[in-house]
This record gives structure tokens, C-alpha cells and sequence, in this order.
């Protein structure tokens, strides 16, 4: 993701992760990246969080207004942070291509073996 003038730029990676890494696999990632951003203590992506640990993932030239509103996008329960839950479905409402491909995926998580 990087940012130009006003406007964040998201390159979709996620389909090529997906086949690559499978579903389980891929779930892992995004485990293993909400894992990098959240805070330790509150165990959650809190918008200090996500501004310290936001050069993990790329996002350094991000502002703190396009932080704030990756955030708020996100949080779908309106307590100004990011569970788990909430960042993966952020993470698969910003891929067009796994949002186009979801239901296969999900009987693929649910299914693995049909």
C-alpha cells in the first residue's frame, strides 16, 4: 500500500498469497499480520498501534488521517480499534479478487478435504 498525494494505492497481492499459501496458510499471514500491528496489552489494533508498527507492512508514508480511517473502515463494532475478526475482513473487503472468489474460499476453510 503506499500513498499518493491524498490517496492510497493498494496493490492486491492476496490472490497470488492465496494460491500459493492455501487457505490455511494464508489465514496464518494475515494472523501472523495483525499479530505485528496490534497492541500487546490491549490485543487489538489501536490507532497508536497501527501508526507505530504501520512500516512493518509498508504503510510508513501513510498519514495519520488515512490511518485513522483504515481503522474506521475496519471496526465494525465502533470501539476505535481492531479485533482479529475485524482485520480480516478488512484485509479481504480491500482484495477484489478474494472478495470475487469468497465463497470458494470459504468452503475451501470449512471443507478441506472435498
Amino acid at each position: 500500500m503506499a500513498s499518493k498525494r491524498n490517496t492510497v494505492v493498494f496493490e492486491d497481492y492476496f490472490p497470488a498469497m492465496m494460491e500459493k499459501l492455501g487457505t490455511e496458510g494464508f489465514m496464518k499471514e494475515l494472523t501472523n499480520g495483525f499479530q505485528l500491528l496490534m497492541d500487546r496489552e490491549k490485543k487489538v489494533i489501536t490507532f497508536e498501534s497501527l501508526k507505530k508498527n504501520s512500516a512493518l507492512l509498508g504503510l510508513e508514508g501513510m498519514s495519520d488521517d488515512e490511518l485513522r480511517c483504515m481503522l474506521r473502515e475496519g471496526d465494525l463494532d465502533g470501539d476505535d480499534a481492531l479485533d482479529e475478526m475485524e482485520f480480516c475482513t478488512l484485509m479481504f473487503r480491500l482484495s477484489p479478487a478474494l472478495m470475487n472468489n469468497s465463497k470458494e474460499l470459504l468452503e475451501e476453510a470449512i471443507y478441506p478435504f472435498h
